[in-house]
């Protein structure tokens, strides 16, 4: 939520037409949760065989879900974009600490050139470890060599801002992308 604007719906509602159909699909069936579980370093193969197990009757909707996850974005946010590239032209070392699966993040770089302007990118996936558990940011602290009390941690979810707090992290709680530019100044010396 704060660079992409990824939502599972954005590909689905042109699959499930029954609106109570897709909204069971996406909370009950292939949900957060499960999602997550792929984010932590789960395969997507064993994801999808603990899943079908449960929900047979999905299998082909399952099935769809990580082939086309490109697809469940819309889009990025540019506001969120331009104020990488300002803080990388104000020599800002920047980056990502992301709750992303390892294997739908692969090629990302090469479809989202603007990844390639971080100094270092944290996926959860390739780490095995996820937001808001403690380890992931103590693992970004000690491979980015970051100062916690120096160090704006930016996320959408009010459970890894609170978690990165715990860890003495300034913070953004991003629940508008377009007031990023708003938030950061409040930082910037």
């Amino acid at each position: 939520g704060v660079f992409f604007d990824w939502d599972p719906k954005f590909f689905f509602k042109k699959i499930i037409s029954d609106n109570d159909e897709m909204d069971f699909f996406l909370t009950k069936v292939c949900n957060d949760e499960w999602n997550l579980a792929q984010d932590s370093g789960r395969s997507i193969e064993d994801g999808e065989k603990d899943i079908i197990r449960k929900f047979p009757q999905y299998e082909n909707l399952i099935k769809l879900y990580y082939p086309n996850h490109r697809k469940m974005i819309k889009g990025t946010f540019q506001t969120s974009i331009d104020i990488l590239m300002k803080l990388k032209q104000d020599n800002y070392e920047c980056f990502v600490l992301s709750n992303w699966s390892a294997e739908t993040f692969a090629g990302m770089t090469d479809d989202y050139p603007f990844l390639k302007l971080f100094d270092g990118l944290l996926i959860s996936g390739e780490d095995k470890l996820i937001k808001p558990d403690h380890a992931i940011y103590q693992l970004a602290r000690d491979r980015f060599n970051l100062n916690p009390e120096e160090t704006v941690f930016i996320d959408d979810k009010l459970e890894n801002i609170q978690a990165a707090q715990e860890m003495n992290f300034k913070t953004i709680y991003l629940t508008d992308p377009n007031i990023i530019k708003t938030e950061i100044k409040k930082f910037l010396v």
